[in-house]
């Protein structure tokens, strides 16, 4: 048995009484865990795409912070309830919601956690612990309208979307009207498919617009079977929230980039700092969140120059497509002239402008 002197018994007892806080000290330091739910697969090369490379910044951006996690094709329905919770009750104290569609599955979530910060993205419900975010996307389609308004042949240009919700709307009607801007004679036909990521549908709508004589398309869902369809077509087109070049590198013109990275680590830092509030967040073109891919090389340089002045005005605040005259389908005068939309106004809207044929 050893023999304990009354030094050795104090150093004992000391270290005894340092073990827990040794360990406090280690689960303060613990880093946060995050968790992210995703609508479609991490490789459909679009929004999902996008929203994981924003998650690996934030990894990489807060090294030995935050760990994050993430669940992937996660529908839009009463099934997104229980893995919201469950990141939750796996000790995630950030959750991200990715797709308008978890709306209210993210307001349940978060009332039954009330020490989790949720974050839905396109949404507009909030509560104490569930702030929104969103991203400018109506900026670049107005550039993408620009640019098809002024490399259309036909005057018939076409529009891929998936519901109509919000963000769709605003981005046809951004399209259509920056399109007419420099092109009056310009119509847009529109198909949605139900679905933001359906790549069969996806193909079969854009050789429906292809068959309707749209020799320029946009997208507004996730997969790049579209753009194939264009490539095959020879129609010009736009990728949706990556720069989708490779699936058409002889038909997109250029595409609008999600960059949620800088977002998502603003807000793993607020929770980090303690400083953490539930916001309503709608960055665009000059905050970085929506940037305009590399222009193809068959671009004329006028075309170019006026995507780089609309570009130019969106970041400083001189130029917004939603600003009066603008009347509805029906031709009711929805916008009077010199007015600008408000952003209340943006987030709710459901009609299409006068050109947009649904």
């Amino acid at each position: 048995m050893g023999f304990v002197t009354r030094r050795n018994f104090a150093k004992a007892l000391a270290a005894g009484l340092a073990a827990p806080a040794l360990l406090r000290g280690a689960r303060a330091a613990e880093p946060l865990k995050v968790g992210l739910v995703y609508l479609g697969p991490i490789g459909d090369y679009g929004w999902t795409w996008a929203h994981e490379q924003g998650r690996k910044a934030m990894v990489d951006a807060l090294k030995g912070q935050v760990v994050a996690d993430y669940v992937e094709n996660v529908k839009e329905d009463a099934s997104a309830t229980p893995i919201l919770k469950d990141l939750a009750q796996q000790g995630h104290k950030l959750i991200f919601a990715t797709t308008f569609g978890y709306m209210d599955q993210t307001v349940e979530a978060a009332k039954q956690f009330p020490d989790v910060k949720f974050e839905h993205c396109t949404g507009y419900k909030h509560a104490d612990n569930l702030g929104t975010y969103n991203s400018r996307f109506h900026q670049g389609r107005a550039v993408e309208g620009a640019i098809a308004g002024m490399m259309t042949k036909s005057n018939t240009i076409g529009y891929l979307g998936s519901y109509k919700v919000p963000e769709v709307v605003l981005g046809v009607n951004a399209f259509t009207l920056a399109a007419q801007a420099v092109n009056p004679n310009v119509a847009t036909k529109l198909i949605t498919i139900d679905s933001w990521f359906d790549p069969a549908k996806e193909a079969a709508a854009v050789q429906t617009l292809a068959n309707l004589g749209c020799d320029v398309v946009a997208q507004h869902t996730d997969s790049p079977a579209g753009l194939q369809i264009c490539e095959q077509r020879k129609v010009w087109c736009f990728g949706n929230a990556a720069d989708m070049s490779r699936f058409a590198p002889k038909t997109q013109l250029t595409a609008i980039e999600d960059i949620w990275g800088p977002y998502y680590v603003s807000r793993a830092k607020a929770v980090l700092d303690g400083t953490w509030k539930p916001d309503d967040a709608w960055w665009g073109m000059k905050e970085g969140a929506v940037v305009i891919a590399p222009y193809n090389k068959a671009m004329p340089d006028n075309v170019k120059a006026a995507a780089d002045k609309m570009i130019a005005g969106w970041k400083d605040g001189s130029y917004d497509v939603f600003t009066g005259p603008i009347s509805d389908q029906s031709g009711k005068e929805r916008l009077a002239k010199g007015e600008r939309m408000k952003d209340a106004d943006l987030a709710v809207i459901d009609w299409y402008v006068k050109g947009v044929q649904s």
